[in-house]
């Protein structure tokens, strides 16, 4: 060995995503880890052989992701192989080994188990090679690193790229590697999102039948599949599976370990998250393929749709002002978000919401809504707490040491209706939007009764607030009125504040 290849077979390979896609800080990315853990999918009871999970910006993925590292998080493992998306290297089409000494992230140094890596090169017939260009600027086996360092400290990594989704290619670099694990205590995770970029309308209807088909165990149909859903001409849909050359090596390996069948554990989209677009999105899922011969797809997924508006019972409600202040909180502390699941199925209507954050003395110190919704309740009250605290125009940004210090508020809407004129509004019953010359405003049912006001003296403010003249509320104005189902934290027993 010369001693450039001595040099390289000690390199460690620095992050390229740290401080994006995840946290810089030790601290800070172990807790947030945690804290998705904390919430994850438990396990189902069969063995995962390797599981199919999402490399996105852990803000976005990082919950599905963790509900798939559950599954395994109390196995003892030795090595896992991360099965890495290549989308950096063009032209690289065979399986590619990072020759180093191990992957850096803000938690520490990933060693990489040689001997896996030496016996991967050796049967492969040169299908295996190691290769550090491949690996420099990709961030999917990246992402899956820290996951490994925090549920399995003492587990080594084996970072391998695939080159390319070519089907042949991956069952040999597949029956490889099955072989060479056979016998060790280790754990193939195939790093790949879903489809890129259709409308959160669009998204799922693909996903959830390409992750189906991971749970075949057969390439071919997983191949077949994403043909179809790409025929199908999805608007700006540009790929099903970014990973769709790891997930093929991981069902070909899982194969001869022994998976005889899968788990379709858990799904989300961008769209899902409380900062995703709508009308672009990524979406995620998490596999097991298991030693079990079950077959458990995305219908398993399924949440009832709530269509009208409904009364909310106070456990709904409680549930609702932890999740307000969860989501300002973990964005703070943690750099992630909680995803809106797990919440009662009438939890999953479209209402307006306000979220309002208040001082202990009673200061307003954030308040911004929707007066109408297109999405499910409890996310809007997620995203509307999230404005609130972190993008009021009129305040500072809440501090994670006033935290404790703030108390929430939540106004659930009534569809707005239409009034002849302010003589039909009534003080502490209506909520009021009044528009005039292009310009509108808002007040919620409760704010008149709180300072004290009046009707004029409501929409003289109000007419202010839209910046017009005091009184011109009563020439030429449109009103429209709403009722709130308004409950705060003091309401209720809630789990002691951060």
């Amino acid at each position: 060995m010369t001693q450039n290849e001595s040099d390289t077979w000690e390199a460690i390979r620095p992050p390229v995503v740290a401080g994006q896609f995840y946290a810089d800080s030790p601290d800070i990315l172990k807790k947030g880890i945690m804290e998705y853990m904390a919430r994850a999918i438990p396990p189902g009871g069969e063995t995962a052989i390797a599981l199919i999970l999402p490399h996105a910006g852990y803000i976005y993925s990082g919950q599905i992701a963790a509900d798939g590292y559950n599954q395994i998080q109390n196995r003892e493992i030795d090595t896992v192989v991360i099965l890495g998306t290549n989308h950096t290297a063009p032209g690289f089409h065979r399986g590619g080994l990072y020759p180093g000494r191990g992957f850096q992230t803000p938690l520490g140094v990933a060693e990489i188990d040689r001997e896996i890596m030496t016996d991967l090169m050796e049967a492969g017939n040169g299908d295996f090679v190691a290769d550090a260009k491949v690996h420099l600027r990709e961030h999917s086996i990246e992402a899956q690193v820290p996951f490994i360092q925090v549920l399995f400290p003492g587990a080594k990594i084996v970072p391998l790229q695939i080159g390319d989704a070519d089907p042949d290619m991956c069952a040999r670099l597949g029956t490889v590697l099955g072989q060479v694990l056979k016998n060790r205590r280790a754990m193939i995770v195939a790093s790949t999102d879903l489809s890129h970029y259709p409308s959160a309308a669009d998204a799922p209807s693909s996903d959830l039948a390409v992750l189906d088909a991971m749970i075949t165990l057969n390439p071919l149909t997983f191949k077949e599949t994403i043909k179809t859903q790409m025929n199908r001409r999805l608007a700006n849909l540009q790929t099903c599976a970014c990973g769709e050359g790891p997930v093929m090596v991981a069902m070909t390996a899982a194969s001869i370990l022994g998976a005889q069948g899968g788990r379709v554990i858990s799904y989300a989209h961008s769209g899902d998250t409380l900062v995703g677009d709508q009308d672009r999105v990524v979406g995620y899922g998490a596999v097991a393929l298991t030693k079990e011969a079950i077959r458990i797809d995305s219908r398993s997924l399924a949440q009832p749709v709530v269509t009208t508006e409904s009364e909310l019972p106070p456990e709904d409600k409680r549930a609702l002002l932890i999740f307000a202040r969860e989501a300002v909180t973990r964005c703070l502390t943690t750099q992630t978000l909680p995803l809106a699941r797990d919440f009662s199925p009438l939890l999953g209507q479209s209402r307006g919401v306000f979220v309002t954050i208040r001082s202990q003395e009673g200061a307003l110190r954030g308040c911004i809504g929707n007066l109408v919704s297109h999405v499910p309740l409890a996310k809007l009250v997620g995203m509307m707490s999230l404005q609130s605290g972190l993008k009021d125009p009129r305040f500072s940004p809440v501090r994670i040491d006033e935290l404790d210090k703030l108390t929430f508020e939540i106004s659930v809407l009534t569809p707005m209706k239409r009034v002849s004129g302010y003589e039909d509004i009534e003080v502490g019953r209506d909520g009021v939007v009044l528009r005039k010359d292009g310009r509108s405003a808002v007040f919620l049912p409760q704010v008149a009764t709180e300072q004290g006001w009046g009707r004029d003296e409501m929409l003289n403010h109000l007419a202010v607030k839209a910046g017009l003249p005091r009184e011109s509320w009563r020439q030429g104005a449109e009103f429209s009125t709403f009722q709130a189902v308004v409950f705060q934290e003091q309401d209720f027993d809630l789990p002691e504040k951060l």
